[in-house]
């Protein structure tokens, strides 16, 4: 069983920028893959980002491409987006997921992962 906790959510203005944080626990961390998906009201979960085990792989929805990144800290625990130059279409319910699947074609879809965090809320501005 894994827990995950995100934190860093907020209000900011367009153009500002954000880190969101996902504290995981319960398992070995290095052995899974991370994503970030999105839930804006009256709209589907969508893929944001992801990132495999082994670090170097990482992949984005085409929305947030160029604008977020997404990391890992296995010694801590813990992965993270950073959110930079925000637009209002950004806003949503960011929620954290943990999966033992790797490479894109999986991890682009919110049923390959196992486990979720709560969700933390991003409002941008304009």
């Amino acid at each position: 069983q894994v827990q995950l906790v995100e934190s860093g959510g907020g209000l900011v203005h367009l153009g500002g920028s954000l880190r969101l944080s996902c504290a995981a626990s319960g398992r070995t961390f290095s052995n899974l893959a991370m994503g970030w998906f999105r839930q804006a009201p009256g709209k589907e979960r969508e893929f944001v980002a992801a990132i495999n085990w082994d670090s170097p792989s990482t992949y984005y929805g085409d929305s947030v491409k160029g604008r977020f990144t997404i990391s890992r800290d296995n010694a801590k625990n813990t992965v993270y987006l950073q959110m930079n130059s925000l637009k209002p279409e950004d806003t949503a319910v960011y929620y954290c997921a943990a999966g033992t699947y790797s490479g894109r074609y999986y991890l682009t879809q919110a049923t390959r992962y196992d486990y979720w965090g709560q969700g933390t809320q991003v409002t941008v501005s304009s």
